[in-house]
């Protein structure tokens, strides 16, 4: 029997090949041409370049297509730092400039705020940047037991498969992950229940002093479908403490993590997950599974701005929602202002309180609630706010936008968005149904080399 492709989007029937010039990215990173008034999607490809393609997915409305030649390149095309580029799904534009790479997210941000919103900001403001190789600090790997190659793969996973990519290092994530991939290949290879591993999430701290010698804090959580026998744990506790990393273990749902090894006392407590503010002199501890920027550094740019564009005050109340563990919400409370923070994890509600009480801040209030279900009632009864800070997820803060009122609405609102298609969308609610005007907006490349784009956007109320 004939092997099947491995690519699931394959077409039944061999596509030509055809030529065509890019005209700009979408926002997956993806050319975007048009032959014969048909969109397509070229995988590889860059603005103003020509090319030959191939498409893999044949749609009535679109195509989906993959490069096969570049005969005109584009003067932002560069070398792939990582070697695993193409093949890896982890990153989706080391092949163009990372000036360029920001560019192109701030028209997209432009784009969708028009053609989703109906709205323009009186300003862009300037990209945000941030380290561009090293940066993520967080992680979730897919974990592959291949037998017939006797071989464990640890990676992302490829292009647009469910299959894990043969990698072993990553440019993207920190050096002294980067280098426990081939490592942890090795030693899971060694496991009773290999093929019993599907994940490792990992999360990364800021640096700790050990014996004089200066290292982050490493936690690598298992995913285990079964449980280790006495030859796993071994091996487990040996690599723990010749790579200085924190094992944990995750059998079921979330509940179920725990630390495995090495496990803490009382008189010998271990370093713990953490990161900080200097700014704002903030220290906020950290578990594993709970949600942080991947990218340390930019976050405390994208704080800083979210500051200057918030412009707390003394003995204003301030609203925080979705809050998560409070990284915006206690620098607000640095000002001197009344601030709520509200979030929908009841666990990280839990970790704000601790690092308000670890930082000895006691203007600041956080609770528990359902920011998706949000009504003009409940809104109101929260009290009135002089200021809203917003951080959702990507599905944006609809709800919660929408039950704004002549009476319950702040006078400026700092929205921190994670999708600009969200972003747009809430926009268009605020600028053209809520009375606020767009003063600003801009793009925080919270991801180099991905087309994830972070924003950041200003909206004032009008009279």
């Amino acid at each position: 029997m004939a092997r099947r492709s491995r690519n699931r989007n394959q077409p039944s029937s061999i596509q030509e090949v055809k030529i065509a010039v890019i005209e700009s990215l979408d926002q997956e990173g993806r050319g975007v041409t048009h032959i014969d008034g048909k969109t397509i999607f070229v995988d590889g490809a860059l603005p103003n370049e020509k090319v030959t393609l191939q498409s893999i997915r044949v749609k009535p409305s679109y195509e989906v297509a993959n490069v096969v030649e570049v005969l005109k390149q584009s003067n932002q095309r560069v070398n792939p730092k990582c070697r695993h580029f193409g093949l890896c799904g982890g990153c989706k534009l080391q092949h163009l400039d990372f000036a360029a790479q920001v560019a192109a997210k701030q028209r997209l941000l432009e784009n969708d705020l028009w053609h989703i919103g109906k709205v323009k900001p009186e300003n862009m403001l300037p990209p945000l940047y941030g380290p561009t190789w090293g940066y993520r600090h967080k992680a979730r790997l897919s974990v592959k037991y291949v037998e017939k190659k006797q071989r464990v793969l640890v990676g992302f996973n490829e292009k647009s498969t469910r299959y894990v990519a043969d990698m072993n290092s990553c440019e993207v994530l920190v050096p002294e992950v980067s280098a426990l991939i081939e490592p942890l290949q090795k030693l899971i290879l060694q496991f009773s229940i290999r093929d019993k591993l599907p994940q490792i999430e990992l999360a990364v701290g800021e640096v700790e002093s050990d014996n004089g010698i200066d290292h982050p804090v490493i936690v690598l959580i298992l995913r285990i479908m079964a449980a280790f026998n006495a030859e796993d744990e071994a091996l487990i506790k040996t690599f723990a403490d010749e790579h200085n990393v924190q094992i944990w273990t995750q059998t079921k749902g979330p509940d179920t993590i725990a630390p495995f090894y090495p496990l803490g006392t009382v008189e010998n407590a271990l370093p713990i997950l953490k990161y900080s503010l200097p700014e704002f002199k903030l220290i906020y501890p950290f578990k594993p599974n709970e949600f942080t920027q991947v990218n340390p550094q930019i976050n405390r740019v994208m704080i800083r701005r979210a500051m200057q564009l918030l412009d707390p005050q003394k003995n204003e109340k301030i609203a925080d929602f979705f809050c998560g563990i409070g990284n915006f919400t206690l620098p607000i409370s640095r000002s001197g202002a009344q601030v709520l923070g509200l979030e929908g994890l009841a666990n990280l509600v839990e970790r704000a309180n601790e690092s308000a009480a670890l930082n000895k801040i006691n203007n600041t209030q956080f609770g528990v609630t359902d920011l998706f279900k949000m009504t003009s009632e409940t809104l109101s009864q929260l009290g009135h706010f002089d200021k809203w800070l917003v951080d959702p997820p990507r599905d944006g803060a609809f709800e919660l936008i929408k039950s704004i009122d002549e009476k319950n609405g702040p006078q400026r609102i700092v929205y921190v968005s994670c999708n600009p298609a969200t972003l747009a969308r809430d926009a268009g609610v605020l600028v053209n149904e809520k009375g606020y005007i767009l003063s600003a907006a801009g793009v925080i490349n919270m991801f180099p080399h991905t087309a994830h784009v972070e924003s950041i956007a200003l909206f004032i109320r009008s009279n």
